[in-house]
């Protein structure tokens, strides 16, 4: 297992295993062998030079603490390992060393690793996105009919289904993922410019060199290499800020759901998930609270990379040395959002008896915009609207149905006949195009 305690509620375990000290050593170890073996095939250096970088290139041979520690000294993870990997090369065959990291530059390494770590972690993502879709999709065809309160600044308002609030979170859910793998397949892209960007130091064998590294990478080769032109990652880096916002909207309704008081659904529990250490009676919404601080982490780490974006030149100072701790933390942190609430969706338990009563705790007074809207023609709108505003302040001092209250106000019984007026408390017959919506969201 990868993860630090520090970081246990900042990632998965599969994604902290895509991010881990090994995972980085094999992908930077992934792009110094393909580099020779390329550059073999096109006779830059010789075969057997190749083979012996390929022979000498594994992850055990590196102590990752000193590699950090010198790391810290060196500005970049690179020319430590480079000076470790020459060194055991040389063990294999000393003349094959001179040939390590041939034509390469320092930033060629830790971007085209760090993609590859990217690369690993799309399936990932993906996997719980597909998750959420088929577990949201089954409950608004569930729950299509279900009527429970529309909530607006948190107070109660005329009635919905939960099967559109579902669509709701699922539609926001495919437009994150949408835009994320549209990022991936621009991001997922080969960086090799050699010291200033030009390759120089291959001659004429520069792009050729560049397109079959990118093949044999399983990468896309771009028009020149992006040393500072950083917009790739920012775009994936924006999208998965977008996709947590939304999986924190649905964390947030969820977990609101989820209060005592509320109690119209609720993530699944048990096994140690959401209870308390003090009040055994306590089913805390956890996965919910894990998506929610993701989505309150991540907007600030995608500021950190668009500020870091503005690189000096040919090659950065500071911006690109920010980079990848945060857009580690970013894809990690958008990772543990989308299995969180797969988890959530996959186990949501719904009470739609508890939606009813809820409607009906509200004693009508959610309908007083129906009976405006009915008195409209007939008294005009500000008038109607005065009068059922005081309508429903008596209503709720009173304790009473503001069906009984409105039977007692003849301006009100003259526009409107009681057997139509003793039913417009109905939710189900106030729903205007609520199913509608919820067919157009699948």
């Amino acid at each position: 297992m990868s993860i630090r305690v520090i970081e246990s509620l900042a990632t998965t375990e599969p994604l902290a295993d895509v991010f881990s000290d090994r995972s980085i050593l094999a992908a930077m170890l992934a792009f110094e062998v393909a580099l020779a073996r390329v550059e073999a095939r096109f006779d830059v250096i010789p075969r057997e030079a190749a083979d012996a970088i390929g022979q000498a290139a594994t992850a055990d041979f590196f102590d990752a603490p000193e590699l950090a520690r010198e790391t810290l000294r060196a500005g970049t993870p690179v020319i430590p390992f480079v000076k470790a990997l020459t060194e055991h090369v040389r063990s294999v065959d000393p003349n094959a060393a001179r040939f390590v990291h041939w034509g390469s530059t320092s930033q060629d390494v830790v971007d085209t690793a760090f993609v590859l770590l990217l690369k690993q972690a799309l399936p990932l993502l993906e996997a719980d996105h597909l998750r959420i879709d088929v577990a949201l999709r089954n409950i608004s065809e569930q729950h299509r009919d279900t009527v429970m309160l529309g909530r607006t600044l948190l107070q109660p308002a005329p009635p919905i289904t939960f099967g559109l609030k579902a669509a709701g979170w699922r539609a926001a859910a495919r437009r994150g993922w949408a835009r994320i793998a549209s990022r991936f397949s621009e991001a997922l892209i080969l960086q090799f410019g050699g010291a200033s960007g030009t390759l120089a130091s291959l001659g004429d064998k520069g792009i050729a060199v560049g397109e079959a590294l990118a093949e044999e990478l399983d990468l896309l080769y771009p028009d020149a290499p992006w040393h500072t032109h950083r917009d790739r990652l920012a775009a994936l880096v924006a999208a998965c800020g977008v996709a947590t916002g939304s999986f924190g909207k649905m964390a947030r309704d969820i977990s609101l759901l989820m209060q005592s008081e509320i109690a119209e659904a609720a993530e699944p529990g048990g096994d140690g998930r959401g209870g308390s250490s003090t009040m055994p009676h306590k089913h805390n919404p956890i996965a919910c609270s894990l998506t929610l601080a993701a989505a309150h982490r991540v907007p600030g780490l995608v500021a950190t990379f668009l500020s870091s974006m503005v690189q000096e030149h040919e090659r950065g100072v500071g911006g690109w040395q920010a980079e990848w701790p945060t857009v580690t933390a970013v894809v990690q942190s958008t990772g543990l959002a989308a299995a969180s609430m797969a988890e959530v969706a996959e186990g949501l338990v719904v009470d739609p008896a508890r939606m009813r009563a809820n409607i009906d705790a509200t004693r009508g007074n959610i309908f007083a915009e129906r009976v405006v809207m009915m008195l409209g023609t007939s008294l005009g709108r500000d008038a109607a609207h005065q009068l059922l505003e005081q309508a429903t302040r008596q209503s709720i001092a009173q304790n009473r149905r503001l069906i009984e209250v409105l039977e007692q106000i003849p301006e009100i019984t003259r526009a409107i006949p009681l057997d139509v007026l003793r039913e417009l408390d109905t939710p189900e017959d106030y729903l205007g195009s609520a199913k509608e919506f919820q067919k157009r969201l699948r």
